[in-house]
């Protein structure tokens, strides 16, 4: 009877496990619009209003969201978008058009890409249009029905704003400014961009149709605050199916929240970067380490994910080099060292190799020099030396100029943390006389 009881328990405690991390991933990787925004209302009532302006009044209008990397534009918009389709008339009615500056790398592809998501390839057909914007007032024609009001509105959301801007004439910017500055289709048109100058990559024509709205991004809270929204990202819902289990981890965030411990990671967090996105992957790291068998986060689980976050790519890839890739690195560097930084080849790194072994020849095997060249091309694959100028045919290998990408701390912490490293080779980059 016991055994019976404890698999069931087991079973009803793999079922909460696998409901915390399906909500908290989806809150933490997919920019979901749940929980509160974080020092950005005054914005998001100032985008609602706008929005609800087009989409119950018929108006047209266009705004730039504008603020840093990671401090909540997108999240921002997808809030406004949750509680604006909460409203019946809105939902029935919307448009929604994305476009991405990445991909949408020119107006041709733009166009297209607006044809598929208004679901108009039929209407188009094998029409051929005279220009770009008479194929653009084509398309928002074959939505419209009755007056201004009633036709459908159309948003369409431009991320990566700033790369639209460097369209050939910026024609789609100016098509799309044009239709919201005149009493055609309710359209508005949303930019979300990072840099601040955007303005003034605008052509003339371009500017003098926008709307000159910005709504600034920025994140400006205070490490209370930081605090305030580690607990609320980790936090369960009020929803959430099993409720004991949910209050025993609210609970636990709750502790974890005043744990001097976490206080110093978060704090290292947020001197390094207010980033939001930065949060949600150390919290990603750490809720991934949640099983059955260990139902809640410690402060050592946020440890752990800390140290990997900052952990070092590059560092790690000399964790796994040879002996002899990591002597000629250490060869670069008191190069580096020697000339100040200024650009080696082959040649004199070998030349460096040669007088270590020469003064070692008792601990250390005395490669042939293609052999060394091999490892030279392998440390150059790996990206950690970089050729100056492009190769050409007339310079030999041996004597093309190479940077090292590789900063001497970076080389001192892969070396302690190197397995079986010999002694000697140790000593030699401890060592800033070895080129005399």
């Amino acid at each position: 009877m016991s055994k019976r009881k404890s698999k069931e328990s087991i079973s009803t405690n793999g079922e909460c496990i696998s409901q915390v991390q399906k909500v908290l991933r989806e809150r933490l990787c997919y920019h979901y619009a749940t929980g509160k925004l974080f020092g950005i209302e005054r914005q998001y009532r100032h985008l609602l209003e706008l929005l609800k302006r087009t989409t119950i009044h018929g108006e047209s209008n266009s705004a730039l969201i504008i603020g840093p990397r990671g401090s909540g534009k997108t999240m921002l918009l997808n809030h406004v978008l949750k509680d604006l389709m909460e409203i019946k008339q809105v939902k029935e009615n919307l448009l929604e058009v994305h476009l991405n500056g990445l991909l949408q790398t020119n107006d041709k592809v733009a166009l297209k890409e607006i044809t598929r998501q208004l679901h108009l390839e039929n209407v188009v057909g094998d029409k051929v249009f005279g220009s770009f914007a008479e194929n653009l007032a084509f398309l928002l024609e074959a939505l419209r029905k009755g007056n201004r009001t009633s036709s459908c509105p159309v948003l369409f959301i431009l991320d990566e704003f700033d790369l639209f801007v460097h369209h050939k004439n910026q024609t789609l910017l100016y098509n799309l400014f044009d239709i919201s500055q005149s009493a055609q289709t309710p359209v508005t048109v949303i930019g979300l961009t990072c840099r601040r100058d955007i303005l003034e990559l605008f052509e003339k024509r371009v500017k003098s149709r926008f709307s000159h709205r910005q709504i600034y991004v920025l994140n400006s809270f205070d490490f209370k605050q930081y605090v305030k929204i580690f607990k609320e990202q980790l936090s369960l819902p009020a929803d959430f199916p099993d409720e004991t289990f949910a209050q025993k981890w609210n609970n636990n965030v709750q502790h974890l929240s005043v744990d001097k411990t976490v206080n110093d990671v978060l704090q290292n967090l947020f001197h390094y970067t207010k980033d939001l996105r930065s949060l949600h992957f150390l919290l990603m790291l750490a809720v991934s380490n949640v099983t059955v068998h260990h139902p809640l986060i410690t402060a050592s689980d946020l440890q752990e994910a800390s140290k990997q976050y900052r952990m070092d790519s590059k560092a790690n890839i000399v964790h796994g080099l040879s002996v002899l890739e990591i002597c000629l690195i250490i060869a670069m560097k008191h190069l580096n060292d020697v000339y100040e930084g200024e650009p080696f080849n082959f040649q004199m790194v070998y030349n460096e190799f040669q007088k270590f072994i020469q003064r070692k020849a008792h601990c250390m095997y005395n490669f042939g020099k293609p052999v060394v060249m091999k490892a030279f091309e392998h440390l150059l694959q790996l990206e950690l030396v970089k050729p100056i100028e492009k190769p050409s045919v007339r310079t030999q290998r041996e004597y093309l100029l190479m940077k090292l990408l590789l900063d001497n701390t970076q080389i001192m912490d892969a070396l302690q943390a190197y397995p079986n490293c010999p002694t000697d080779v140790k000593q030699w980059a401890t060592s800033s006389l070895s080129w005399l």
